[in-house]
């Protein structure tokens, strides 16, 4: 599955830093797929085949593609499918469907800024993936936590979390994200100024691209590698990268970090004095930034060149920027209090969600326990009528039913009570539940069939004693006394209707026989 990147190349220690360089170099890469043009089409066509689903685990796919697909456009929407994708994964225990949900929970915050509510989903997630055995997961997951960590400016604490994801791609080979982790930690150096250890990270992430030929992420890599160079004070190197990075984008058709680079390349014939290049370049930054609508490029840019013709004592540009400067302040201010309300909104609706689930889980959790002490109450019950019937004048037959019932019920109830706490136990492995539940069938199916005997005997044992003329089997036949001549012939037959077999005269037998006639 392919990744997201909406990388930012941060260069810090010059007098107008690239203030949104680098600020999300793997910034949802997660689990997601990878942005692409068009994707209000891919979701509308996503729409249909949810209407058309039936399954839930598909469902769950589709809800989670779709919100990912519209998070690049409308971050408040796919905030509320992923939820109710969270909320519907863990009614049926689908470990992949709440993965998924959370890494586009923590996504969609980030997009709209709101980077603590992102961290806490991001960790949340790291949780249920520490128990799975997915390590490409575990790797995406734990560099999400370092770009939340980045965002926030604790750049220490990200490539602590970049360390542990770095010795998961290494440890099981995760092809994937190799690039990724090499860039993150590149750009966590170069945001520390510890020149030396970004260089090493952002050239083995060159390394990497050229393998993959990927002209975009070769275009990342040597942009990280020019800013680089550049605070390491080799221009030479630096240009050459800042050059072959902006023919790279450009191809790439990745205006994002082109502006990042052009602006890179401007700050580098600042600091060797060609004053005229590096208008050109910032100019250009500042074009690209205005067509696409990056408030931040064009507020960078802006900065400079009017800083730039400042110390030319050239007034009337250094006027004309400075008022663009502010214009573009007043933009980003009324965004930054657009975002806060975002954010103070956002964090309202995911709670009013997360209280109106746990009501709902609650009251099904109450009529669950419910029908389990209805349950609970109704086996004895049963026992106890069939007891009851035992010593009435019922047909045996039926007392033994009831028994066999009253036993079934009681060994079903305790499959049903035992089965949650062996599937969390074996935290939803089928197999071994499987292996648990055949041990407890082993001794519960003969321990029903000697208990189902030794109870109905019980149950039917004073009938046997004090009514021994109605305990009649079913193949006996009684004899009905009629006519002498019935009886003279069947006197001489036992009840089955065969010849009784008599006592030889003067045996022990028939002596018994004729003394106990004697009066």
């Amino acid at each position: 599955m392919l990744t997201v990147k909406s990388s930012k190349l941060l260069m810090t220690g010059n007098p107008f830093p690239i203030k949104g360089l680098c600020s999300s170099l793997f910034f949802l890469c997660l689990i997601l797929s990878t942005l692409t043009y068009g994707q209000k089409p891919k979701a509308d066509s996503l729409r249909e085949l949810l209407i058309k689903e039936r399954i839930d685990t598909i469902r769950i796919r589709l809800m989670w593609q779709l919100a990912n697909d519209i998070n690049t456009y409308n971050p408040d929407s796919a905030i509320l499918i992923s939820q109710q994708v969270l909320y519907k994964s863990k009614s049926i225990h689908y470990l992949e469907g709440e993965s998924r949900a959370l890494g586009v929970l923590a996504n969609a915050f980030l997009k709209i800024g709101n980077y603590p509510r992102a961290l806490d989903l991001n960790i949340e997630k790291l949780k249920l993936e520490e128990k799975r055995n997915n390590p490409r997961n575990l790797s995406s997951v734990l560099q999400n936590i370092g770009v939340a960590y980045v965002l926030q400016e604790q750049y220490r604490k990200a490539l602590y979390y970049y360390y542990q994801s770095d010795s998961v791609v290494n440890k099981y080979n995760v092809e994937e994200m190799k690039y990724y982790i090499r860039l993150n930690m590149g750009d966590a150096y170069n945001r520390l100024n510890i020149s030396d250890s970004a260089y090493m990270n952002f050239n083995r992430s060159l390394e990497i691209a050229l393998q993959r030929n990927d002209g975009d992420l070769i275009g990342l890599s040597m942009t990280g590698l020019g800013h680089s160079y550049l605070k390491l004070g080799n221009y030479q190197l630096s240009e050459s990268y800042y050059r072959n990075a902006i023919n790279y984008l450009q191809s790439a058709g990745d205006d994002d970090i082109l502006c990042e680079a052009s602006l890179g390349l401007a700050n580098l014939f600042k600091k060797v004095n060609k004053p005229d290049s590096a208008a050109h370049y910032a100019n250009m930054s500042m074009s690209i930034a205005n067509k696409d609508g990056f408030l931040s490029h064009q507020l960078e840019a802006a900065e400079f060149l009017a800083d730039h013709y400042k110390k030319l004592k050239n007034i009337d540009s250094a006027y004309t920027y400075l008022n663009y400067v502010h214009t573009y302040n007043d933009s980003l201010n009324s965004k930054s209090r657009i975002r806060e309300s975002q954010i103070i909104s956002s964090n309202e609706q995911f709670r009013q969600r997360e209280i109106e689930e746990n009501r709902k889980l609650a009251k099904e959790e109450r009529a669950q326990q419910l029908q389990l002490l209805f349950i609970g109450i109704f086996i004895p019950g049963l026992f106890l009528v069939t007891l009851l019937l035992s010593r009435i004048k019922i047909h045996v037959r039926f007392v033994r039913i009831l028994g066999v019932l009253s036993l079934l019920f009681f060994f079903e109830y305790l499959t049903l009570f035992l089965h949650p706490r062996v599937a969390e136990l074996t935290h939803h492995t089928p197999w071994i539940e499987i292996l648990i539940f055949v041990g407890i069938g082993a001794i519960l199916i003969p321990s029903h069939h000697k208990l189902e005997h030794w109870l109905i005997s019980k149950l039917i044992h004073h009938r046997l004693k004090n009514e021994p003329q109605n305990l009649i089997s079913e193949n006996e036949v009684v004899a009905i006394p009629g006519n002498g001549e019935t009886d003279a012939e069947d006197s001489g037959k036992d009840k089955g209707g065969n010849e009784a077999i008599l006592p030889e005269p003067g045996s022990k037998d028939a002596n018994e026989s004729i003394d106990r006639e004697k009066p």
